[in-house]
């Protein structure tokens, strides 16, 4: 990846980082945990790789993503607002009543949503179906999907993982399918091996038939990779098994499953945001004054303590 891109994508995944903290803080509940772990990989698709048009959602030959883990669905209106489907103005309204932005993604209330997702193990399947219509309409478009490993332990998602490899075959296999597991170890009340281990991941999904990548899901070059392989990938559907850290660049956050559903409080989400974007405490004051865009935000969240 040339490095003007590599550092427009650190940008963007830095930036969605803040806003993810600050619609959180906002609404008072949510999960920060997931969504900050899986937003590079968001940054990578809507950022470089997926083709669609913002102001024509439901364009025939857009690429899909289904976001299965749905409660990380920040990340997600991240990068939306990010790239033109609304103004960034909204996303302090996330899980308020009558939003658009729902604590889960709503397809009805939110054009740019693929699919309502949150009712965990079901979103595979949803990919599987629109990969398999897009194949049968003879359309070039590729569906992206994201579950998470918690979700992994659904019985729902190894009956998908059974099927793909041999639905639409031989005339119309869904090699225009690819799916990443946001594998960050920790799910809704402990780390995924303690509830319930997973692995070997890597090989049963090979067994299955999937065509398997193993990546760092933080390093952007490795998911670009990861993705051009996919892409490269005829007759089977790819599985990307993307190692992440739950709670990423924040540091009270990393790694904790205290942060896999809570919010922060006001102070707490101007620490994270601090840390997101690597400023000292001693230079916090500076900076703020050298960008008057994050002084906003944290002036926005000082006053909701006051409340």
């Amino acid at each position: 990846m040339p490095s003007a891109d590599l550092a427009r994508l650190q940008s963007v995944a830095r930036d969605c980082r803040v806003q993810i903290i600050r619609m959180l803080t906002h609404a008072g509940s949510g999960h920060p945990g997931g969504s900050l772990s899986v937003i590079d990989i968001l940054t990578v698709l809507f950022g470089a790789r997926m083709r669609y048009d913002p102001k024509r959602p439901d364009w025939p030959d857009r690429d899909r993503f289904i976001l299965s883990k749905g409660h990380c669905v920040p990340a997600l209106y991240a990068l939306m607002a990010k790239v033109g489907y609304f103004p960034e103005s909204l996303l302090i309204t996330l899980r308020k009543l009558g939003s658009p932005l729902q604590g889960h993604p709503d397809r009805v209330m939110l054009p740019g949503i693929e699919a309502a997702t949150g009712s965990l193990g079901q979103g595979l399947s949803m990919a599987m179906g629109i990969a398999l219509g897009l194949r049968l309409d003879r359309r070039p478009s590729r569906v992206y999907c994201v579950i998470g490993d918690g979700e992994s332990q659904e019985g729902q998602v190894w009956e998908a993982a059974m099927e793909a490899p041999k639905l639409g075959q031989p005339d119309h296999p869904l090699d225009n399918l690819c799916v990443f597991l946001d594998y960050n170890g920790i799910q809704l009340d402990d780390f995924v091996k303690k509830v319930l281990d997973l692995e070997p991941v890597v090989e049963k999904w090979k067994a299955f038939g999937w065509a398997v990548i193993e990546i760092d899901g933080h390093d952007l070059t490795q998911i670009t990779k990861a993705l051009d392989q996919a892409e490269a990938i005829k007759g089977r559907p790819t599985f990307i098994v993307a190692h992440t850290v739950k709670g990423k660049s924040v540091s009270f956050m990393e790694n904790n499953p205290e942060w896999h559903g809570k919010a922060p409080k006001p102070q707490e989400g101007i620490r994270a945001i601090r840390e997101i974007l690597g400023v000292a405490e001693g230079d916090w004051a500076g900076y703020l004054d050298r960008h008057p865009e994050t002084a906003a935000i944290v002036r926005e969240l000082g006053a909701l303590e006051k409340k």
